[in-house]
């Protein structure tokens, strides 16, 4: 696992260590001193602890004219016994919905697992943001399985055609209005 580094191709629009309204403003990053673990393994040192134990994140975008944020998460989501998605939305969430970010992009190809306990969060996440969304992109199957068995796709948009998605392909906007145009579909029917 300590090779998966988030996607850096898009430091030329965005670099959260380097925003002042982000929750990471000032973070510094070690290219050679791995510390942060999920279980026993090592992961990469770019990615942003958050307090979760299993969970680590990566904010690759955030735009507050138009009020999106692209989030790619690494690990195992398990709110059974750490409560991630309390952390993710106290330490995060709330955080950027203050300034005014009510659309989100939750890439999760490198979320191993997911682990539910009550929807209490989502639903609190999902009330914040009134005329914005949550989306999904790239879950593994039996993740986004996991997620439906337990109704929290109510708040989380899943699209399977966004499954085994490229986004790396879009910049950061182009990805946004793609995305943004599906799901306002969505909520139209």
């Amino acid at each position: 696992m300590h090779t998966i580094e988030p996607y850096y191709k898009w430091r030329n629009h965005y670099i959260a260590s380097e925003d002042l309204r982000s929750p990471f403003f000032g973070t510094i990053y070690s290219e050679f001193e791995f510390t942060n673990k999920i279980y026993n393994y090592l992961i990469h040192p770019q990615w942003d602890h958050f307090g979760s134990e299993t969970l680590y994140l990566k904010v690759l975008y955030t735009n507050y004219d138009l009020g999106f944020v692209i989030i790619e998460l690494i690990g195992e989501w398990n709110d059974t016994l750490y409560n991630d998605v309390m952390y993710l939305k106290r330490e995060l969430i709330d955080l950027l919905t203050k300034q005014g970010i009510s659309k989100f992009i939750l890439i999760g190809e490198n979320v191993l697992n997911f682990h539910s306990s009550d929807d209490s969060y989502y639903e609190e996440w999902f009330d914040d943001i009134e005329d914005g969304w949550i989306l999904a992109i790239n879950f593994q199957e039996h993740v986004i399985q996991e997620f439906i068995d337990q109704n929290i796709d109510y708040y989380i948009v899943f699209f399977e055609e966004f499954n085994n998605f490229n986004w790396r392909i879009y910049s950061p906007l182009k990805l946004f209005e793609l995305l943004e145009q599906k799901v306002l579909r969505r909520l139209e029917i």
